[in-house]
């Protein structure tokens, strides 16, 4: 088995591009079930887990796109599986795509670099300055809120939580409801309820979906309110997502599902932006681009940055070719 990989990272999250794995279906969505028990899981856990990966290692197989309406198609995966989306990959592939000439794109002024996912089709619009790209702005699919106070105890107290669609569902809640602060001092613990939370809540009701391939909670977002810029809400939040993996960006669908809240409490004016800030102090800005009657259209402003180039083969004698996982 050899891999050759493209490692980047958007605002310190990775994400290893690669492509060439199989996944037949007829479009992404379907690709990604057939993903999950094929070939491209097993390549899925030797790039993704240590010892060629680590527990928050994060990544995507390239695919054609559904139709002739996108520039290709991605199959997100993380240490348990593959998601039905993510923003800060996103971000990353419009830069990457420019980059490698995949999709033209201008020396001054922005190109669309259009994305079919397993939630639906996304699109990276990337920024150039004499050159060079400057940053990339993820438009999401329509984000809606699922539920709002639900009431759950544990092992911290009894919480309300907001279950809200981004692409992905989110269970979200303030981190002072568990006595915690979204500092890199608490990640354990945020880790830990995060877990917990997303397990207690994965089956409710309201997390079960239309196209049951997007059911389920994909991950816990908790927030620390931060007040207000002069163009709106600041928060910085920790998204614990998969089964215990932490996002070390703001989290690109999970900041989209935020913009779906705060729109909906009216704490985000259509005419406002959101400051989100990580758990490691990098930073998304996003805003309602549009309202449908889906949900509103999320845009979240960030950057990707390339790592560089790896090359994974497989010894003949090594005994971990599927890797490990400690988490």
């Amino acid at each position: 088995m050899r891999w050759v990989t493209e490692d980047w990272h958007t605002a310190g999250e990775p994400f290893r591009i690669v492509e060439g794995v199989p996944a037949p279906g007829a479009d992404v969505a379907t690709r990604r079930v057939s993903a999950m028990t094929g070939v491209a899981d097993d390549v899925r856990r030797f790039l993704c887990r240590e010892p060629r990966g680590h527990d928050d290692m994060y990544g995507g197989f390239i695919t054609p796109p559904d139709d002739a309406g996108a520039d290709f198609g991605v199959l997100f995966w993380h240490k348990d599986g593959f998601s039905t989306a993510c923003g800060h990959g996103t971000i990353a592939l419009g830069a990457w795509a420019v980059r490698t000439g995949r999709v033209p794109a201008p020396d001054d002024g922005e190109v669309t670099v259009t994305v079919d996912v397993p939630s639906g089709r996304v699109q990276a619009v990337v920024h150039r300055e004499a050159g060079r790209t400057t940053g990339v702005v993820f438009r999401n699919v329509a984000s809606r809120v699922l539920a709002r106070g639900i009431e759950l105890h544990t092992s911290r107290g009894a919480v309300r939580v907001d279950l809200v669609y981004g692409g992905a569902v989110y269970a979200t809640l303030d981190a002072a409801q568990v006595g915690l602060s979204v500092q890199p001092q608490h990640t354990a613990e945020l880790i830990r309820i995060g877990r917990e939370i997303k397990w207690a809540l994965n089956d409710h009701p309201a997390a079960r979906l239309d196209d049951d391939r997007l059911s389920g909670v994909y991950g816990t977002i908790l927030v620390d309110d931060l007040g207000r810029t002069p163009t709106g809400p600041w928060h910085r939040n920790v998204t614990v997502f998969a089964d215990g993996e932490v996002d070390r960006s703001p989290c690109g669908s999970g900041t989209a599902a935020r913009v779906a809240l705060l729109a909906d409490t009216g704490l985000l004016g259509d005419d406002e932006q959101l400051t989100h800030d990580s758990i490691i102090g990098t930073r998304f800005t996003a805003r309602v681009a549009a309202r449908t009657p889906d949900g509103v259209i999320p845009e979240v402003a960030g950057a990707a940055y390339r790592v560089g180039t790896c090359t994974f083969e497989l010894d003949d004698d090594d005994p971990l070719p599927a890797g490990f996982s400690l988490r």
